[in-house]
């Protein structure tokens, strides 16, 4: 099984994804084969404040590189889908009321990654021209939210540039058990395995 985590200290990870995002084979999706560029980059959970200002350097050391970056907070788009559709006040009120089960059913029925989160993607995606998206917010939308669903129905909208999703937690491969996104490096049951580990790709 590989590692978890990558070891190096988050200077050198940082070092590692400007020079591989920027690179033109990575931009080309050159040696993936027919799979889609995906690529999780695994965030020890301790790290993921860090982490989030290493993202918003990355997206301005990118642009300085002249690498355009749509960046995407899940957390924010599910605001906006909320705000859009009159949701936001009626949950800000009565979000106390409810049980936690029932809130919980309530926004993954609204903001379900097949109709309404994914369509809300490629909007942003048709708006802006862009190189590469960088997809954040994955632990503050759990459990409404789940990583693999969003990869799973974003597979044919997201196939013509490279992804890359920020994850607080495992992104492990294993022969037994095949690939499984980690939250938090403690939630063992997202099963995806169409993804590449950015820090094993060589740049």
């Amino acid at each position: 099984m590989t590692d978890a985590y990558d070891r190096r200290p988050l200077g050198e990870q940082f070092q590692h994804l400007l020079d591989l995002i920027s690179s033109e084979r990575f931009l080309k999706m050159q040696g993936l084969g027919n799979e889609v560029p995906f690529f999780i980059c695994p965030v020890k959970p301790k790290d993921a404040v860090e982490m989030e200002r290493i993202q918003r350097q990355l997206v301005n050391k990118l642009s300085q590189k002249g690498v355009q970056v749509l960046n995407i907070n899940l957390y924010d788009l599910a605001v906006e889908i909320l705000k859009e559709g009159g949701d936001w006040e009626w949950y800000l009120e009565n979000e106390g009321n409810m049980s936690k089960q029932d809130l919980k059913e309530d926004l993954q029925g609204i903001l379900d990654a097949r109709e309404a989160l994914v369509p809300a993607i490629a909007r942003k995606m048709e708006a802006e021209a862009f190189d590469v998206m960088f997809l954040g917010g994955v632990g503050e939308v759990f459990p409404y939210i789940r990583s693999h669903n969003v990869l799973n129905n974003l597979q044919s909208t997201a196939k013509h540039k490279p992804t890359v999703m920020f994850f607080p937690g495992e992104y492990t491969h294993s022969l037994e058990q095949g690939a499984s996104l980690d939250l938090f490096g403690r939630l063992h049951d997202d099963k995806y395995y169409r993804a590449f580990n950015i820090f094993h790709c060589e740049v």
